[in-house]
C-alpha cells in the first residue's frame, strides 16, 4: 500500500492508518518506552503496510539534530577495545542513531584536538572521547561548551561528562587478593605509562603494598600485547622469590602464561596470576584466569544514552556514575610454594 500521488509516505499517513497521533509515531520511532505495546505494534505495522521511511535530512533540517554520534577511539586492535566499540554502535542503532568513527594513532593533543573537531564538522551531534589520555584538552574542553562530550577513560573536563572504573580499586582487589593468600609481595607486570588506567593500576598496586608494609619490586613493562606478557613471563620465571604477578590486562596474562608454562613453572603452584578485564577468553585459559572484571558492554551503552540525555536539555541531570569492580575468582591463584 503507498500514500495518495508520488509524494512518499510521511509520519502524518502513518498516524492516520494506526489510528494514533504524529506525535505517537514520533514516540515509536524513537523508541520512547511510554507506548503500549498494542499501540507500538499497530504503529509498526502501518509503517510497514506504507513503506515508510525516515527522512533524515528533512529531520535534520527540522530539529537541528543529525542523529549522528562522533566517536574518537585509540587505534588498536585491544579485543576489549573493539568490545567497547561494537556495545557503541549497537546503542546508537538501538536509538535511531548511527556512529562516525575518528581512529587515531597517536595520544598528541593536536592529533585528538582535530579528530574532535573534525567530527563537529561533518554535524557530529555530540561525540564520546575514548582515548585514555592522562591530561586534558583546552581546545576539547572549549568544544565541550557547545557539542556535548562523554569521555571514557581519559581526564574530565569542565565540559564533558565522565564514565569510567576506579581502576586504583582495580589493582587494590587485585593485588590484595594475593596478599590475602600469604604472598609477600606482588610483582606488576604494567601497560603503557602514557594510558590512564594503566599509571592508574601502577598507582593502586603500588599503594596496597605500601599500606601493608610490603616491599614493592621493580614493575615489568608490557604494552597490552600477549606478545608483551609472553616476553615478560621469561623474565618472572627467572625470578626466585617471585610468588605473584598483578597482570594488567588478560591479554597481556595469556602470554605470560604461556613463558612460564614453558619454563616449567606452575600456575598456580609456583606463581599466581591475577588480571583485569574479564574478556569472555580469560574463562578458557589453562588455568581458567583469576581477573577483576569491566564492564566494557555497559560502558559502551552507558555512553550512548548519557550523551543523549545530555543533548535533550530539558531533561534532568542523571546522577553521577559509580560502578564497583568485580573480582573473578578462579584457578590461576593460590596460596605461595612452601619454602
Amino acid at each position: 500500500m503507498s500514500s495518495s500521488g508520488s509524494r512518499p509516505p510521511g509520519i502524518r499517513d502513518v498516524a492516520g492508518i494506526a489510528g494514533v497521533s504524529p506525535q505517537t509515531v514520533s514516540r515509536v520511532l524513537n523508541g520512547h518506552h511510554s507506548v503500549k505495546p498494542a499501540t507500538r505494534e499497530r504503529v509498526r505495522a502501518a509503517i510497514e503496510d506504507l513503506g515508510y521511511h525516515r527522512n533524515y535530512a528533512a529531520r535534520s533540517l527540522s530539529t537541528g539534530r543529525t542523529q549522528i554520534i562522533g566517536l574518537v577511539m585509540f587505534n588498536t586492535d585491544s579485543y576489549a577495545r573493539s568490545i567497547v566499540v561494537g556495545s557503541i554502535e549497537l546503542a546508537a542503532s538501538d536509538l535511531d542513531h548511527s556512529v562516525i568513527t575518528s581512529p587515531i594513532s597517536s595520544m598528541d593533543d593536536h592529533v585528538i584536538e582535530a579528530a574532535v573537531q573534525g567530527l563537529v564538522d561533518r554535524g557530529a551531534d555530540g561525540i564520546i572521547l575514548a582515548v585514555p589520555m592522562i591530561q586534558s584538552s583546552p581546545l576539547v574542553s572549549k568544544i565541550g561548551n557547545t557539542t556535548p562530550i562523554v569521555t571514557l577513560d581519559g581526564s574530565r573536563t569542565e565540559s564533558s561528562e565522565l564514565l569510567a572504573i576506579d581502576q586504583g580499586l582495580v589493582a587494590e582487589l587485585a593485588t590484595q587478593h594475593l596478599l590475602d593468600l600469604g604472598h609477600e609481595s606482588v610483582w606488576h607486570l604494567a601497560g603503557p605509562q602514557n594510558w590512564i588506567e594503566a599509571f592508574a593500576r601502577s598507582e593502586g598496586w603500588r599503594n596496597t603494598l605500601e599500606r601493608a608494609g610490603k616491599s614493592v619490586p621493580p614493575e615489568l613493562q608490557g604494552d597490552w600485547s600477549p606478545e608483551s606478557g609472553y616476553k615478560n613471563g621469561l623474565i618472572a620465571a627467572r625470578i626466585p622469590d617471585l610468588t605473584a604477578i598483578f597482570s594488567s590486562s588478560d591479554e597481556m596474562s595469556f602470554g605470560l602464561i604461556r613463558a612460564l608454562h614453558e619454563s616449567g613453572r606452575r600456575i598456580p603452584g609456583d606463581i599466581s596470576i591475577v588480571s583485569v578485564d574479564n574478556i569472555a577468553l580469560a574463562e578458557f585459559s589453562s588455568p581458567a584466569l583469576t581477573t577483576v572484571a569491566q564492564p566494557f558492554k555497559l560502558i559502551g551503552t552507558l555512553a550512548v544514552q548519557r550523551l543523549l540525555h545530555r543533548l535533550d536539555s530539558d531533561q534532568v541531570p542523571l546522577p553521577p556514575f559509580a560502578m564497583v569492580p568485580e573480582l573473578i575468582l578462579r584457578n590461576s591463584t593460590g596460596a605461595p610454594p612452601s619454602r
